[in-house]
């Protein structure tokens, strides 16, 4: 087991499999970003030893990112090995939701029974203009879709004032007739062009006081397959749940349980430090073997530090990281 010098133990990864992506958000990229050369991104098979250690580690759940990771030639056959390999892993895509639907079938069938779709807004106009393209209707299908191939769906929105805070209901609506997990993630600083400012920032405590305003919320106790970062919510009379991550407002690194790879192979064990352990390296050093691996996860581990004291010391206005969100991989 990988467990730190705070007594937190980590049972989660995120690997990123691409910083590649269809959409140009105007929060994840700035307009001078440059996609990694590829080949300094990992190749399939150097993941899946990742993935082969980490679940020897006491893994127990993995989460695949990019970028956006559909946008990757091979992907959902990457995937269909893993769980070939790895049965038991709660595995998870979390997906821009555009180029999914063609796949759904395949994913159904080789066992993927969750998705995480980023969507910020209802609108198919403000859609285009935080996305650059216009495919909100490919999103809300991939949505009722997925729903129909028995894949359950949860819904993330970074919520900004001035951008969505006037479509919450509409959201609220959808949660109330799909079978859906809405759920709102505060705007984090991220990067070093950051967008982030207070004028911008929307509290998960302003969200849920307004979400009472719309819809009759009922707590959802925490409980083994319930346990997260999200406060959930049940919706009185609906199908689905409202769910509110507090990054920012009210942390949770005192329970934070994963480490996060990047596309090129760089181990980041808090998502708000730029302290990185560069894992591609050894991969490719035909001298090295899953040992050095071994210890590189065992030693960065035990260091993982707690990221709002890193957020305490950030400069106004400023991320607390110099890297974009979409080169960490979400």
């Amino acid at each position: 087991m990988l467990t730190d010098n705070l007594g937190r133990t980590v049972s989660y990864l995120r690997l990123s499999v691409t910083d590649r992506c269809n959409l140009r958000c105007v929060y994840c990229m700035t307009h001078d970003f440059k996609f990694i050369p590829h080949p300094r991104i990992l190749r399939y098979e150097e993941m899946h030893r990742l993935i082969d250690i980490a679940a020897g580690l006491g893994i127990s759940k993995l989460r695949l990112t990019g970028g956006e990771p559909f946008a990757r030639k091979g992907f959902p056959d990457f995937v269909a090995k893993i769980l070939t390999r790895h049965p038991e892993l709660d595995l998870r895509i979390t997906t821009n939701g555009t180029l999914v639907e063609p796949h759904l079938e395949k994913l159904a069938a080789i066992g993927v029974k969750r998705l995480n779709i980023s969507l910020d807004t209802l609108d198919a106009n403000k859609y285009k203009e935080i996305t650059g393209f216009d495919q909100l209707d490919k999103v809300l299908r991939t949505i009722k879709s997925s729903i129909e191939a028995g894949i359950q769906v949860k819904i993330n929105a970074v919520a900004m004032k001035g951008v969505n805070d006037s479509e919450l209901k509409d959201f609220l609506d959808l949660a109330t007739k799909y079978p859906i997990d809405m759920r709102f993630i505060e705007f984090m600083p991220m990067g070093e062009d950051t967008r982030w400012n207070s004028n911008v920032f929307w509290s998960a405590k302003d969200i849920l006081e307004q979400s009472r305003s719309y819809k009759n919320l009922i707590p959802v106790a925490e409980t083994a397959g319930n346990k997260g970062p999200a406060r959930i919510y049940d919706i009185d009379g609906g199908k689905g749940r409202l769910g509110l991550i507090s990054p920012v407002s009210s942390h949770f690194c005192g329970t934070c349980n994963r480490l996060r790879i990047t596309a090129e192979g760089k181990l980041r064990t808090c998502l708000f430090s730029d302290k990185v352990y560069n894992l591609r390296g050894i991969l490719r050093n035909p001298k090295l073997g899953d040992e050095q691996i071994l210890e590189v996860l065992r030693r960065s581990t035990v260091n993982k530090p707690l990221g709002y004291r890193l957020l305490e010391n950030k400069e106004k206005n400023h991320g607390v990281c110099d890297t974009q969100m979409s080169a960490i991989g979400g």
